[in-house]
């Protein structure tokens, strides 16, 4: 494979100028070469703080936001059409100082994601995430989307729907 997006972010001058990354302030601490391991810190400074002190939600949001799908684009292959499709955060407790978050996977999820997009055309797994402070205590949780679709089956149901379409034309 390829040199991933991923490992391009990590090097000098990846991810802590990617614009992104840079105006919320979170950075990669860990990348796996086979990029199926990403750990994201975010340190408090004055920028990403919110009225009451605590890390603005947004930039809680962002640190997690690319990375599954991300990780998907690496690990899968050029044959699928890889999105984030929803997200949804819960802000559990006030996040202060460094917050951390992990994101793991496994060959199994690899390979399950990938039977199913091949027999079904599509596939939209549902990854947790959990953003914990120094003390490991939980500060946000979230679900994560991934919409994951074989190349070829988008083809074929775009030139069907367009074999369709055409014969449904009036003719002049």
């Amino acid at each position: 494979m390829s040199i991933s997006f991923l490992t391009k972010l990590k090097g000098l001058s990846g991810v802590n100028y990617w614009p992104p990354a840079a105006c919320a302030g979170f950075k990669i601490s860990h990348l796996s070469k086979d990029t199926r391991e990403v750990d994201v810190q975010l340190k408090m400074h004055w920028w990403n703080k919110n009225v009451f002190g605590t890390h603005f939600g947004g930039s809680l949001y962002a640190m997690i936001d690319p990375w599954y799908c991300l990780m998907l684009v690496a690990n899968l292959g050029k044959d699928y059409v890889i999105w984030d499709k929803a997200a949804t955060i819960r802000f559990l407790n006030p996040g202060v100082g460094t917050v951390t978050a992990k994101f793991r996977l496994t060959e199994d999820v690899i390979r399950r994601i990938k039977e199913e997009a091949d027999r079904e055309g599509r596939c939209q797994p549902t990854f947790k995430v959990e953003i914990l402070d120094a003390a490991g205590k939980v500060v946000a949780d979230a679900d994560k989307v991934i919409s994951v679709r074989r190349k070829d089956k988008i083809k074929a149901r775009t030139a069907a729907a367009k074999h369709v379409a055409e014969k449904n034309l009036p003719h002049h």
